[in-house]
């Protein structure tokens, strides 16, 4: 059984800064009610027709690729996680080979939101721990704001969200002591409904139907979210999934070094920091400049927390998500 370990990291984020006051000139809000709700100052915004999903995630790649010290010949296989795809179908990770100019390597798309990003950690850890292949590019992309209600009517979920990409090349590793120790995956279909885009799709209205209704009021293909709802479990199931890590590997929360939180909302990391009795230098936040980017949002974090040193050879980093489906999930990793 081999160990897998991340030998390259990079972000990428579109140069369009949207503030706070920026968006009080097209909806009904302030930065002191954006900030007070979030902690968000600032996002990024792609500029229509100069970024895609998959765009972003090949100049995020092309970084990762080269800081590991790899040529593309050596990429075995991808995994890309996102919610705001290039196309219905076919998935992003087949548009992000044929940009790369891999080899016809296998692609595999990830839906599962927020905890997407640590989705795709997951099986490229068992791909590396079995042997099947040895140097896995992963990626979290979106490109959200498109997609976002920006009126007042929208306003309570499209002030989070922001654009962005983060990749990672993840690698075997002889060293049993080092790498990724263990990763943990949760869901709870129960709650769908409470964070979710309900159209289009299969199962109901789709896209003919939205077209043939022409309904200035459907609000059925913009982002939903029981604020309050989602808040309370997510605070709940933050601290599962981190202690749940912990335990698999005899840690306790003092061997913390670094704990990367989904960038969902300031004030649930704040929340979880407190709780577990983390201070300022051992939990990394980033939401406050680039809103919630989703699947993106934990590797553009990493990344960051990486390039100011903040993570070092040997230390202990938890990766840690929650988000729609419910799905929740934690990555315990030995830098």
């Amino acid at each position: 059984m081999y160990q897998s370990k991340i030998t390259g990291l990079g972000y990428y984020v579109p140069d369009n800064v949207v503030t706070n006051e920026d968006l009080s000139k097209i909806m009904d809000t302030n930065d002191e009610w954006i900030q007070e709700r979030t902690g968000i100052q600032e996002r990024r915004h792609v500029i229509k027709g100069e970024d895609t999903t998959t765009s972003m995630g090949v100049k995020a790649a092309r970084i990762a690729i080269e800081r590991s010290g790899l040529a593309n010949e050596d990429i075995d296989f991808i995994v890309f996680a996102t919610i705001s795809p290039d196309y219905y179908f076919p998935g992003p990770g087949v548009s992000l080979q044929k940009e790369l100019g891999l080899r016809t390597v296998g692609a595999l798309d990830i839906r599962n939101q927020c905890s997407g990003f640590i989705y795709a950690l997951s099986v490229a850890d068992q791909f590396i721990k079995t042997g099947m292949y040895k140097n896995i590019l992963i990626v979290g992309s979106e490109l959200q704001s498109i997609g976002l209600d920006m009126t007042t009517r929208g306003r309570g979920v499209s002030v989070i969200f922001g654009d962005g990409a983060g990749a990672a090349i993840i690698s075997r590793e002889e060293d049993a002591t080092k790498g990724v120790l263990s990763t943990h995956l949760h869901s709870e279909g129960e709650h769908a409904k409470e964070l979710s885009v309900l159209a289009p799709g299969m199962g109901g209205r789709w896209v003919t139907d939205i077209l043939k209704d022409n309904d200035p009021n459907d609000e059925s293909y913009f982002p939903y979210m029981n604020g309050q709802f989602v808040f309370k479990n997510a605070v709940v199931r933050f601290s599962e999934v981190i202690n749940e890590g912990l335990k698999a590997n005899n840690l306790e929360v003092s061997d913390i070094n670094m704990l990367i939180p989904h960038q969902a909302n300031l004030r649930i990391s704040q929340f979880i920091q407190k709780k577990f009795g983390l201070n300022d230098y051992q939990v990394f936040n980033n939401i406050q400049k680039y809103g919630n980017t989703t699947a993106a949002s934990i590797p553009i974090a990493l990344t960051q927390a990486w390039e100011l040193g903040k993570i070092k050879e040997g230390d202990l980093v938890v990766l840690a998500a929650f988000g729609s489906g419910f799905t929740w999930a934690s990555a315990i990793i030995k830098w």
